[in-house]
């Protein structure tokens, strides 16, 4: 008894091992994948300017609306119910599950590319109110053939507990997308097929794109059908009653809907934007200075303000399947702690990355897109980021805990709210108002999950280190905020691109390092916290306790 007690601990650590490993992987796949999305961005907006890269954007937000609808949720449901089936030993009925989410994938791609094709004329005309735009969303259509295939083979490697080809697809997808998007864009330009032509051109990275993570795919696909033949477990898979396909896809929506509906929350806020505010700003600046401010920010602080949410969504969501489990097993103090422990991480790990991007904001708009118009856009998008974090976070724990009807509810107002403050405020603020009302969303959103958490657990956030947090953040970004303001005055010792990038890491780093220190000065962090860190950062903190520490002893 005492060997078998041994074995299952084994197990146990070794799962636990796996389960930390692959929330490692696919947050670093996930933070060079938004990286790369981001440097795509820099010589496409020297190439296209700010106009094309309004249309560039009216293509990519509609076609990343119609890929979420397409995939989300669907590899999330399959990679849990072909866990389920290979921890019984069902394999065969695990790999029949798959097949019947890949012919669902294959006809959803042939149904959300043919929508693509035949509706683009209608809505980038009539309802983005830019005809330019037919052929960027012409050219990103055939992606939606694959990219449903390739959501469904990462749920079901990732049901298989194998995360290192979920990872690789997402980079060697952007990097082809990458160089295909700049490289068509500039070999069109040189060309003189005109912008047009261009945009279409860097729209087609992303079928590039498609058919190198479809090849990674492919490739670990093969790879893992031969371990299972050698290892005998499709010869060895326990004979059951195979389940028709219908009570498959039952199973399958059942789980996915709801998530889907939840994915869509911010690809859908953008796809408003990119369809309203040509129309909405027109009025008031003229149709050519209209599309230039959705080019902004569609075109640069969309990208910049998603970096600050991808860490802290991934490092906070390790904790939502312990939530589920616990849920299920009523254990509500665990429930209750691992909650607290996701909103913390969440807030902790995003505000730094929010207040650099802020401080930063004017020499990295300099470095990264070559002119410092539209710095307020960024700002405004990238501070709204902090609410979208906390409405995603607790939206990800409400879904661990099967709360998915109050879930929807506030996806519903929000984006009512949304729609209703972008026409309210667009009239009165411009294109500030288009972003003021996608933050109103997020604080609504964010509000409203948290009231129905607090009713089924009694969670904390920060406790009473609210006020450390805020004086954190206050100093931290008030320094930068000063030193970029002093540099950008009366230090300029380079050409003015070169300047904007040696004060963009200044300010980015004395922000974020103010920041670390601060945290431990304002006590909003304690030595026993530090666990729940990367691993980096519970180094660079244990160094400085411990300095610290011996500093109050020879005192």
């Amino acid at each position: 008894m005492g060997g078998v007690k041994i074995d299952r601990e084994k197990v146990g650590a070794l799962s636990k091992d796996s389960l930390v490993k692959g929330t490692l992987i696919l947050a670093m796949a996930a933070l060079i994948a938004r990286v790369l999305g981001a440097v795509q961005r820099i010589p496409l907006v020297a190439l296209l300017d700010d106009a094309g890269m309004a249309t560039y954007s009216i293509a990519f937000n509609i076609y990343s609306f119609l890929l979420v609808v397409a995939t989300a949720g669907i590899p999330s449901a399959l990679s849990k119910l072909v866990s389920e089936q290979t921890a019984l030993g069902q394999h065969a009925e695990a790999n029949r599950i798959y097949r019947a989410a890949t012919w669902f994938a294959v006809g959803a791609g042939v149904v959300m590319t043919l929508l693509l094709l035949v509706f683009a004329p209608y809505y980038a005309k009539d309802v983005s109110n830019d005809p330019d735009a037919v052929a960027a969303i012409r050219a990103l259509a055939p992606a939606l053939l694959l990219f449903p295939l390739i959501a469904i083979m990462r749920g079901y490697f990732q049901g298989r507990q194998r995360m290192m080809p979920n990872g690789l697809s997402q980079i060697i997808e952007q990097i082809l997308r990458l160089v295909t998007a700049v490289g068509l864009a500039y070999l069109l330009l040189k060309l003189d097929y005109g912008h047009v032509w261009a945009v279409a051109g860097a729209s087609f990275g992303g079928v590039m794109g498609s058919v190198g993570a479809i090849a990674v795919m492919v490739y670990f696909a093969m790879k893992l059908r031969r371990a299972d033949m050698r290892s005998g477990l499709t010869a060895n898979a326990k004979p059951v009653q195979p389940a028709k396909y219908s009570a498959i896809y039952s199973r399958l929506f059942r789980v996915s809907v709801p998530i889907v509906l939840f994915s869509t929350t911010v690809p859908l806020i953008y796809l408003i934007d990119s369809s309203i505010t040509i129309g909405l700003l027109q009025g008031d600046l003229g149709y050519e200075s209209a599309k230039e401010a959705l080019g902004i920010l569609g075109g640069r602080a969309q990208s910049l303000a998603g970096i600050p949410i991808i860490l802290a969504i991934a490092l906070s969501q390790s904790a939502v399947p312990v939530v589920s489990a616990a849920f299920a097993r009523k254990d509500m103090a665990l429930v209750r702690q691992q909650a607290s422990k996701a909103l913390y991480l969440s807030v902790v790990t995003g505000l730094p990355m929010v207040l650099a991007i802020c401080a930063a904001a004017r020499p990295l708009n300099g470095f990264l897109f070559g002119s410092h118009e539209g710095t307020s856009i960024i700002v405004l998008l990238t501070m709204s980021a902090m609410f979208q974090i906390v409405m995603q976070t607790s939206g990800a724990i409400l879904m661990g805990m099967g709360r998915m009807k109050p879930l929807i509810v506030h996806v519903i107002v929000g984006i009512v709210i949304k729609l209703a403050a972008s026409f309210l405020f667009a009239s009165w603020l411009g294109i500030y108002g288009i972003i003021a009302a996608t933050g109103l969303c997020f604080i609504v959103m964010a509000q409203l999950n948290l009231r129905v958490l607090r009713r089924e657990v009694d969670y904390t956030i920060l406790g009473r280190k609210w006020g450390g947090i805020a004086v954190t953040a206050i100093v931290s970004a008030g320094i930068g905020v000063a030193y970029e303001w002093a540099a950008y005055q009366w230090i300029q010792p380079f050409a003015s691109r070169v300047n904007d990038m040696i004060h963009a890491v200044v300010v980015g780093g004395l922000v974020c390092l103010l920041y670390g220190g601060l945290l431990f000065v304002t006590r909003t962090v304690s030595e026993s916290e530090i666990g729940s860190f990367p691993r980096p950062v519970q180094k660079l903190y244990r160094r400085f306790f411990a300095r610290g520490g011996r500093q109050a002893d020879q005192g």
